[in-house]
C-alpha cells in the first residue's frame, strides 16, 4: 500500500457518520499455560501493555473484552500433537505461554496463532515474541491480530491454501490497524455480533 493509499483510507474512515452504539460484551477466557517458562518481564508486559492495549483498541468502536482467567496446560501428545488443557466452550479461550508449539510454529518464531480446536475456539499468545502495536500494517497487537482471526471466522476455514492464508493476514492486519489509528471497528462490531450468535448456538448444541 502506497503512502497516498494510505491517507485516503484515512479519509474515507473519517467519514464515516458517528454516533452512540451499543456495547457489545465479547467474553474471552485467558487461560495461562502452567507448563510455560515466562518471566515476571513477559508476565508484566502482557499485562500492563499488551492486553491493555487491545482492549482499548476495542473498546473504542463500542467492543468491551469481558475477560476471565483460567488455568490450564499446554502439553504433547506421542505424536508432538499439542494438547490444551482449562479450555470452555462456545467463547474464545486465549492460551498464554511461552512459544507457540513446534508442530504449529514450523521454526517461524510466532507471536500468536488461532484455529478451532476440538470445537474450541482458540487463540494462543506466545510471550517470547508477542508485542504492542509496532508498525501499521505490517506490525500490530498480537492479541488483537489472533481475536480477530477468530471474529472474522478465519477459523472456521478448513485447510486454507497458502495464498489464502497470505490474503487473510493482510487482511487482519488491515483491519487491525484502522482499529489502531482511526478507531474504525463498525465492520468488526458487525463481525462480532455475528461470532457472538454462532458461539451462542453452539453452547446450546453442547448443553
Amino acid at each position: 500500500m502506497t503512502r497516498r493509499e494510505f491517507v485516503s483510507m484515512a479519509a474515507a474512515t473519517a467519514a464515516i457518520p458517528g454516533g452512540a452504539q451499543a456495547k457489545l460484551i465479547l467474553p474471552v477466557r485467558r487461560v495461562m499455560n502452567s507448563r510455560a517458562k515466562h518471566t515476571s518481564q513477559q508476565i508484566r508486559g502482557f499485562s500492563s501493555t499488551i492486553w491493555p492495549e487491545a482492549a482499548r483498541d476495542f473498546q473504542r468502536c463500542g467492543i468491551e473484552l469481558q475477560s476471565s482467567e483460567g488455568k490450564g496446560e499446554v502439553k504433547r501428545s506421542p505424536g508432538d500433537r499439542p494438547v490444551f488443557t482449562g479450555l470452555e466452550r462456545g467463547l474464545i479461550n486465549m492460551v498464554v505461554t511461552d512459544h507457540i508449539p513446534m508442530s504449529w510454529d514450523g521454526g517461524r518464531a510466532l507471536s500468536g496463532v488461532s484455529t478451532r480446536y476440538e470445537g474450541y475456539h482458540l487463540c494462543v499468545v506466545a510471550l517470547d515474541h508477542a508485542h504492542g502495536h509496532q508498525i501499521p500494517l505490517l506490525s500490530v497487537n498480537t492479541c488483537v491480530h489472533e481475536l480477530l482471526h477468530v471474529l472474522l471466522e478465519d477459523i472456521f476455514v478448513n485447510r486454507p491454501n497458502p495464498m489464502q492464508r497470505g490474503g487473510r493476514e493482510l487482511r487482519i492486519d488491515w483491519y487491525a490497524t484502522r482499529l489502531w489509528l482511526f478507531h474504525d471497528g463498525w465492520a468488526i462490531r458487525a463481525a462480532v455480533e455475528a461470532y457472538l450468535e454462532r458461539a451462542r448456538a453452539e453452547r446450546q448444541a453442547s448443553a
